[in-house]
């Protein structure tokens, strides 16, 4: 499906998303033209899925990071969808997975501080419907962070 021109693009765009196509396709070794369409194509066959911003939370005021794994309670028809639903509408939730095995759901959940998590845990995590249970992991430090594929 990608050719090595393509994985050139990728591997670049992977260094330095923040290239213009025109830098992009120098370090491609194609012209902006090529590269664009090869861009293009990428983005319709649904390799890439889009382009994000990455917030630095902490700059923000948010010093507390934690990560919360769900056990649902699955004798409930519909817990998946309500949970997923109710988990939605917190906005300090900036991520949720689901997973097979013993953990249903993954939260991540940032707060202002440790008294701002503690009110966020007590008013909105522990009312989230059908828990059966819940670990709590608190965030240390980001050893390595990215997608980035040997292309």
């Amino acid at each position: 499906m990608l050719d090595d021109t393509d994985r050139r693009i990728l591997r670049n765009m992977q260094a330095d998303p923040d290239l213009s196509t025109a830098d992009l396709a120098g370090r491609a070794g194609v012209t902006s033209a090529v590269c664009w369409r090869r861009l293009e194509k990428m983005r319709e066959g649904g390799v890439l899925i889009g382009q994000e911003a990455v917030i630095n939370w902490r700059a923000l005021g948010y010093a507390v990071e934690v990560s919360l794994r769900f056990t649902l309670d699955k004798t409930q028809r519909n817990a998946f969808d309500e949970f997923l639903a109710a988990a939605r509408e917190v906005p300090e939730v900036i991520e949720i997975q689901t997973f097979l095995g013993r953990v249903d759901v993954r939260l991540n959940v940032l707060a202002r501080d440790m008294a701002h998590y503690q009110e966020l845990y007590r008013t909105r995590i522990l009312t989230l419907p059908h828990i059966a249970d819940i670990e709590s992991l608190m965030h240390i430090a980001t050893i390595k962070s990215g997608e980035d594929l040997p292309l």
